[in-house]
């Protein structure tokens, strides 16, 4: 099975190797430097399945998978670290990940983790409507045609965990996941005063999507209708 594999790594050398592998294996690579690079990239490419480093240079590996998320890509993603911590997997998961691999790692297994992705994703055959958000996991930006508000690492993938799902609903606990580190107590209060704080930014940059509250339940993205502020 020919599969067109994005690569995320900023080690020229790991990058290099990666893409010797994938290529040796009959499938194509789209190559990335950094997280701005990859946003680049792979926001609209058809890719079948993305490997991201998750300790790039300019940003959170974890950050730009929940940013492409919001963008509509839909591939499986892999990530690749040096870190091998229970709670880095996990956060690695709550940002949108499907697996993760270790450093150093075998090729073959990487290989083989990649081939089952890439069943999976066109099994799925997932495409959800792009939130029409366009955010910056360098700089925790949201940006729009009227500009560009900064957000909070924690309000960016908060924000972001909502957006890469636009019109389902998600889980409060779903948000605190992709939002904090794994083991946080969170309150009630606290998530509901931040996503105010969201809601405010969106307003503030004239998004085309608004946050909505299902009460009970979680957050939902909805499309701006003229008659909201």
């Amino acid at each position: 099975m020919d599969l067109t594999v994005g690569i995320c790594e900023d080690d020229p050398a790991l990058r290099r190797a990666l893409r010797g592998a994938l290529t040796y294996a009959g499938h194509d690579a789209v190559v990335a430097h950094n997280g701005t690079e990859a946003l680049s990239l792979f926001a609209t490419a058809d890719l079948d399945v993305i490997i991201m480093d998750v300790g790039l240079p300019d940003a959170d590996g974890r950050d730009v998978c929940q940013a492409l998320k919001a963008r509509g890509q839909a591939a499986p993603v892999l990530f690749l670290t040096a870190l091998g911590a229970v709670h880095d997997r996990l956060a690695g998961f709550s940002a949108g990940g499907d697996d993760y691999v270790a450093k150093p790692f075998d090729v073959k297994e990487l290989l083989a983790r990649v081939a089952v992705l890439g069943r999976r994703g066109r099994q799925l055959a997932l495409q959800r409507d792009d939130s029409g958000l366009v955010l910056d996991p360098a700089t925790h930006a949201l940006r729009t045609d009227s500009g560009e508000v900064l957000l909070s690492p924690t309000e960016f993938r908060m924000l972001a965990a909502v957006a890469a799902r636009p019109g389902d609903v998600v889980r409060r606990a779903a948000v605190i996941a992709a939002a904090w580190p794994d083991g946080a107590i969170v309150s009630d209060n606290t998530v509901d005063s931040l996503m105010r704080r969201v809601r405010a930014k969106l307003v503030e940059a004239d998004a085309p999507a608004l946050v909505e509250t299902v009460r009970g339940v979680g957050y939902r993205l909805g499309a701006r209708t003229d008659d909201q502020p």
